[in-house]
């Protein structure tokens, strides 16, 4: 085995059973595996110095066929079903095999790093990737060791990534070609028949959402982060795609924490990641400038194109697809914290895109609604975003992030509820979406009075202010907040027809309803009592 780069002497690739391949480089730089992926024509430069790859024919997670091995460890503990679908050992280590075998004439990079900046709560991991710029992409997403301590590096979770290996459904328990298996006893996630590197990325963060909890007392969670120049305040930032929550938490009078995954233990919020993974459809250096500046060398674009005859990026073009997207180490942002640990939070955001038009701009929860909200994890879906949409679409994700959350989202919300009496932290259901009509009628709420919303929330200044009280989610509506007319505040008052808006808000309300049926026998009183209640007299069968 030829071994190239700093490597652990301790403990090599035996430690997951691969004896033999043809060359491994060991913990390259950025700048040596941006060369190298050149060199095997693995992607292209652009004209700011990033890299773009292409991910072949998954340009995105592929959630059915990813799979938990069901063993004495997992079997009593994770929420089986759709999301988290149980493979049986045999056929995790029928695809194993095969893979060491598959690896024996191949080149492979290997990586050492750290998942998690707080040094008490850090996972060891060690990734086996085939392709260069993967392991760029890991070398941007996770924590890079300092040299000294890669002398004796021994990880405790281990990725085997080839794209190229393909596993066979009629033998081994798969349902198509491409996998993604994490298997919790040997600490192992297999990968592969996929090329899209945020397998990798998920992958860890859905083995930190079950051992955080389950083993460390942490809670994980899907969120961006930040925190207050002077005063160090931490908030974090829940919300599903196109909710606002990179933008909202991008804030220049604020230092980023991180940007999607942190965990939250009894002294801090920490980030989980040491870079950054945004979408990059549409970019402009007006509407992101944060991110625009972050895609230079060093940075890796998945699956964009160039303007013609150029090697400038066209971020308008989505001819491969809507999710191309651009991955960064954190430090290519200028306003960071560092280390990426923030104090408790005192407020907290969930934010959400209502295409109903029924749903205020700014609500403060209760614990109830705060577990409850969190647990529904609602955004919607407008006409056009899709094909078939013609009208608004409600997305429901438990806990923000539903296909990495190995266990029930109670146990997650039940975390949340306990560390909001404890720390006596603010819940914020903000609206990012429609005000005085649903979608097609109303008006986007605008995005300054939203970030003036948020800024009087982190001031405090909303402590001090009159409040009225939902009458369909319950929650309390501030009766002002400074530089956002009093008007929009009550969406009731927006849409100038009690009737309309009414009957909306229980058809929204009833949605609600329905998708909690699926954890109702979980959930805590303290849960069920912040669910949204419909008006009885503009009620129907099916609102």
């Amino acid at each position: 085995m030829k071994e190239y780069g700093l490597k652990s002497q301790k403990s090599g690739l035996e430690t997951v059973g691969i004896k033999k391949v043809k060359e491994a480089h060991w913990n390259l730089t950025a700048a040596e595996l941006t060369e190298d992926a050149v060199r095997l024509g693995e992607g292209h430069l652009t004209d700011t110095g990033a890299l773009m790859c292409d991910t072949g024919k998954f340009t995105g997670r592929s959630p059915k066929d990813r799979f938990i091995v069901k063993d004495d460890l997992t079997k009593d503990k994770v929420w089986w079903g759709d999301i988290n679908i149980p493979m049986e050992p045999d056929h995790f280590e029928r695809i194993y095999n095969k893979m060491i075998g598959y690896l024996e004439d191949k080149t492979v990079y290997v990586r050492d790093a750290y998942a998690g900046a707080d040094k008490t709560h850090r996972l060891k991991l060690r990734v086996v990737n085939t392709m260069a710029w993967h392991n760029l992409f890991c070398y941007n997403m996770f924590i890079t060791p300092p040299d000294y301590k890669l002398q004796d590096f021994i990880p405790n979770f281990t990725i085997i990534n080839c794209p190229d290996f393909e596993a066979d459904p009629e033998t081994d328990g798969v349902r198509q070609e491409n996998f993604a298996i994490i298997n919790f006893t040997k600490r192992i996630i297999l990968i592969g028949g996929t090329a899209y590197s945020g397998e990798m990325k998920k992958g860890i963060f859905s083995v930190l959402n079950f051992l955080l909890p389950t083993q460390e007392n942490v809670l994980p969670m899907h969120c961006s982060a930040n925190m207050g120049i002077e005063r160090h305040d931490t908030a974090i930032f829940f919300g599903l795609s196109g909710t606002g929550k990179t933008t909202l938490s991008a804030d220049p009078e604020r230092l980023l924490i991180g940007d999607d995954e942190h965990g939250w233990t009894e002294k801090n919020v920490f980030n989980f990641e040491g870079g950054c993974y945004a979408k990059v459809i549409d970019l402009s250096e007006e509407k992101e400038p944060d991110i625009y500046k972050a895609i230079k060398y060093g940075a890796i674009l998945e699956n964009t194109r160039f303007i013609p005859h150029t090697r400038t990026v066209d971020y308008n073009n989505s001819d491969v697809t809507e999710n191309t997207r651009v991955s960064y180490p954190i430090e290519h942002i200028q306003n960071i914290a560092k280390p990426s640990i923030g104090g408790i939070p005192k407020n907290i955001f969930f934010l959400t895109c209502d295409a109903y038009g029924v749903i205020p701009p700014i609500q403060r929860l209760s614990k109830g609604q705060a577990m409850y909200h969190f647990i529904s994890g609602y955004t919607s879906k407008v006409a056009g975003t899709e094909a078939g949409i013609t009208e608004p679409k409600p997305v429901f994700s438990a806990c923000f992030g539903a296909p990495f959350m190995p266990l029930h989202p109670t146990s997650y919300a039940e975390m949340l509820g306990k560390k909001m009496e404890e720390h006596q932290v603010n819940v914020w259901l903000i609206n990012t979406g429609w005000s005085g009509g649903v979608y097609g009628v109303g008006s986007r709420i605008k995005l300054k009075y939203t970030r003036a919303m948020i800024s009087a929330a982190l001031s405090g200044v909303l402590e001090n202010v009159g409040y009225r009280t939902h009458s369909i989610f319950g929650a309390e509506i501030p009766l002002t907040v400074p530089g956002v007319p009093n008007e929009i505040l009550s969406p009731r008052e927006t849409w100038k027809n009690d009737e309309a808006f009414y009957k909306k808000a229980n058809e929204l309300a009833f949605k609600f309803q329905k998708n909690f049926d699926q954890f109702r026998e979980f959930a805590s009183k303290d849960i069920l009592a912040g669910e949204p209640q419909q008006n009885p007299k503009y009620q129907s069968a099916t609102a």
